[in-house]
């Protein structure tokens, strides 16, 4: 399956929080957000003697030994344990980024590091959550994008975990 970019979001830098993902129109329950490739690296490529490298807080953890940058917006996504979005594992080397409800023009996506919406487990970083968005899903869908543009910050501590079925030798 081929990859496109799509103009339903886009990142945004927040205050104190570093950057995230945004929708730019409407976007549906159940519609796909973003299905992007990763590429996969031993897990000691984002480590050196004197502790995690900068890459680390944007991987995902994948197989035995390895973790995985999503490529797109895909190691963008901020966490909550009130997610409007989840991601998945796909054959192959790719995770899908998919609403789980209806998200409003301008609302920050967020997906549940644990990897499933409802798991609380604590995650290993402190969480600074976004303010809850007043806007409500409306329609009609377009609604033009603000124009602005990721910056270059700190990484947001981002080790997401892989939920698959995929066997460990698929993942590597």
């Amino acid at each position: 399956m081929g990859f496109t970019q799509t103009n339903a979001i886009e990142v945004k830098q927040i205050k104190g929080k570093g950057r995230g993902v945004f929708a730019r129109r409407l976007i549906h329950d159940g519609e796909v957000i973003e299905r992007v490739p990763v590429l996969v690296l031993p897990v000691g490529e984002t480590r050196t003697a004197s502790g995690p490298t900068r890459m680390s807080g944007y991987c995902f953890e994948w197989g035995r030994g390895t973790v995985a940058v999503a490529l797109g917006y895909g190691s963008l996504y901020n966490h909550s344990y009130q997610p409007n979005a989840r991601y998945d594992d796909e054959s192959g080397r790719a995770k899908v980024f998919r609403a789980i409800r209806d998200i409003a023009p301008g609302e920050e996506i967020v997906v549940n590091y644990n990897g499933e919406p409802g798991d609380k487990t604590p995650v290993w970083f402190k969480i600074t959550e976004s303010e809850p968005s007043e806007k409500k899903p409306e329609r009609p869908e377009a609604q033009p994008g603000s124009g602005d543009k990721a910056d270059a910050r700190e990484p947001h501590g981002n080790l997401l975990r892989a939920k698959t079925d995929l066997p460990a030798e698929g993942k590597t």
